[in-house]
C-alpha cells in the first residue's frame, strides 16, 4: 500500500471530495426540482380551492337565484289562479244574469203572446156578438118598424146630423 504524505496528495481522498461534492450538487440540483415540484402542486392545489370556492359561490347564489324565481313563480301562479276565479266568477255572474234576462224577455214575450191571443179571441167574440146583434136587431126591426116609423127615424137622423158632426 502507498503510503502518501499529505492526505491532500491521495486520490481516495479526491476521489471522495469530489463524490461529495457530486452529492451535494446533485442533492441541492434534486433539492431544488422537488422543491418546485411540491411548489408547483401546492399552487395547483390552492388554484383548485380557489376555483371550487368560486364554484360553490356561483352555485350558491345559482341555488338562491332559483328559490327567488321559484318563488315569484309561486306568487304569479297564485295571483293568475285568483285572477282565474275572479274572472270564472264574473263570467258565471254575467252567465247568470244573461240567463235571467233571456227568461224575462221570453216570459214578457210569452205574455204579450197571450195577451194578443186574448184580444185576438175579444175582438171575434165581440164580432161574433155584434154580427149576432145586428141580425137580432135587423130581425127586430124588420119586424117592428113599419114604413112610417122609418121615415121618422131617418128625419131624426138627418136633423141631428149637424150637431153630430161638430161634435166629431
Amino acid at each position: 500500500m502507498h503510503h502518501y504524505e499529505h492526505f491532500w496528495l491521495n486520490p481516495t481522498f479526491w476521489v471522495a471530495v469530489s463524490f461529495i461534492i457530486f452529492v451535494v450538487l446533485l442533492g441541492r440540483t434534486m433539492w431544488t426540482k422537488a422543491t418546485e415540484a411540491l411548489d408547483a402542486r401546492a399552487a395547483k392545489i390552492r388554484a383548485d380551492l380557489d376555483e371550487a370556492a368560486r364554484l360553490r359561490g356561483e352555485a350558491e347564489a345559482m341555488r338562491r337565484q332559483a328559490e327567488a324565481d321559484r318563488a315569484a313563480a309561486q306568487s304569479e301562479a297564485t295571483a293568475l289562479i285568483a285572477r282565474a276565479k275572479a274572472e270564472a266568477e264574473r263570467l258565471s255572474a254575467a252567465t247568470a244574469a244573461e240567463a235571467e234576462a233571456t227568461a224575462k224577455r221570453r216570459e214578457r214575450m210569452a205574455l204579450e203572446r197571450i195577451q194578443a191571443a186574448e184580444a185576438g179571441a175579444l175582438a171575434e167574440v165581440r164580432q161574433a156578438a155584434a154580427a149576432v146583434a145586428a141580425a137580432a136587431a135587423r130581425e127586430v126591426i124588420a119586424e117592428t118598424l113599419d114604413a112610417k116609423q122609418d121615415a121618422k127615424l131617418i128625419d131624426d137622423a138627418v136633423a141631428d146630423l149637424p150637431r153630430a158632426l161638430r161634435a166629431a
